[in-house]
């Protein structure tokens, strides 16, 4: 909902009603993920995607139907519906979606919703499936209702549990709240503040990658303990710009609860006097990557240097040295491809081959 949360706010403060689909459900090659929107303005207007799309066509038109009716309503397409071959989901997917109108009076909390989202706060949207309600979780409150008491208890309570991991999906309940029952589905979407990705040494390099990591959604960190390299001049698609050593900026993220396992590391200055500190305490975190630039000869030379800091054969085997896939690259702005691209694989178990001397699905799951 992220990339129509804009549209749908300046439709909803104007007193518009529109129609929102949101993905609740994928399977096979399907092209997007469990939260992503679409909406149809009041003009007819579309923002957003739900297929990549292949079925954007039927969609829209099932989101003109209940801006008319007001009714939430569900939907399924694959390839093995004939309605949903002829709209053109010929990926190989499967998507469930849910459809419902949105204004001011079906959905009073989406301003506080954006609030949150907007300042990189953690919230949650549980929506019932069956007709549209909607209940705003953050760790230490909520608002709305999906029913009744129970109903909302139990839902929060598994709520925060999804937000904290990060993930969205549908949970099953009884019509009264039970958690072992069936009949009251709801979809529980996590707006988590976007992963981090800490990029140490103020190089060329570092640059770009840092360019890419923004691209990807990362809110990006370029720390240097050289002030006349690490400046906001050099590194303006960076969220920061920091001047410090790195181990010592470090600890002190960890310390501050601001480094998780989701935050990806770049060490790219291959100088083991910033290097070695650091590295030292990274791959000892339960972070998502850590990679670290230089030769085969740095390489050697530095996992020698750790070996002797005390880190094991397990924790060396988490580095990712010498950085990134094996593309061929030269310049600084293909070798942020590399290192985005072995960042991606490993976040979604990818090999790294080329796809056409692979078979089977092309997205798992």
């Amino acid at each position: 909902m992220r990339d129509v949360l804009e549209s749908l706010l300046r439709w909803w403060e104007a007193g518009e009603a529109v129609g929102l689909a949101t993905v609740t459900a994928t399977w096979s090659s399907a092209p997007r993920q469990p939260g992503a929107a679409m909406v149809v303005g009041p003009g007819g207007e579309v923002v957003g995607s739900v297929s990549g799309g292949c079925v954007e066509g039927a969609v829209y038109e099932l989101c003109r139907e209940v801006i008319d009716t007001g009714a939430a309503r569900t939907a399924k397409f694959g390839v093995s519906d004939d309605d949903a071959f002829e709209v053109g989901l010929t990926c190989g997917g499967t998507i469930e979606l849910l459809i419902e109108r949105v204004d001011r009076e079906s959905f009073p909390q989406l301003p506080e919703l954006a609030r949150a989202i907007a300042g990189s706060r953690p919230v949650a949207l549980l929506t019932r499936l069956d007709d549209g309600r909607h209940l705003v979780v953050t760790p230490d409150g909520r608002d709305g209702t999906l029913g009744g008491d129970r109903i909302d208890d139990a839902v929060t309570d598994d709520g925060r549990g999804l937000l904290a991991a990060g993930r969205t999906g549908v949970l099953h309940y009884g019509r009264s709240g039970e958690r072992r029952g069936e009949g009251l589905p709801v979809l529980v979407a996590s707006f988590a503040p976007p992963a981090r990705m800490l990029v140490f040494g103020a190089t060329d390099h570092a640059a770009a990658t840092a360019r890419i990591g923004s691209f990807l959604g990362y809110h990006v960190t370029v720390c240097d303990a050289r002030p006349v390299f690490a400046t906001r001049r050099r590194f303006p698609s960076a969220d920061e710009v920091v001047v410090d050593w790195p181990h010592r900026y470090l600890n002190a993220e960890v310390e501050a609860g601001r480094v998780d396992e989701r935050t990806v590391l770049c060490v790219l200055t291959h100088d083991p006097k910033f290097d070695v500190p650091v590295l030292e305490m990274a791959l000892r975190l339960p972070v998502a990557y850590v990679g670290a630039m230089g030769s085969r000869r740095t390489h050697d030379d530095r996992n020698k240097r750790l070996q002797e800091a005390g880190l094991t054969d397990a924790e060396l085997h988490r580095l990712a040295s010498p950085v990134g896939l094996d593309l061929g690259a030269r310049t600084p702005e293909e070798t942020a491809v590399s290192i985005a691209a072995e960042i991606v694989a490993l976040r979604w178990g990818g090999t790294g081959a080329r796809l056409t001397a692979t078979a089977g699905p092309i997205h798992g799951g």
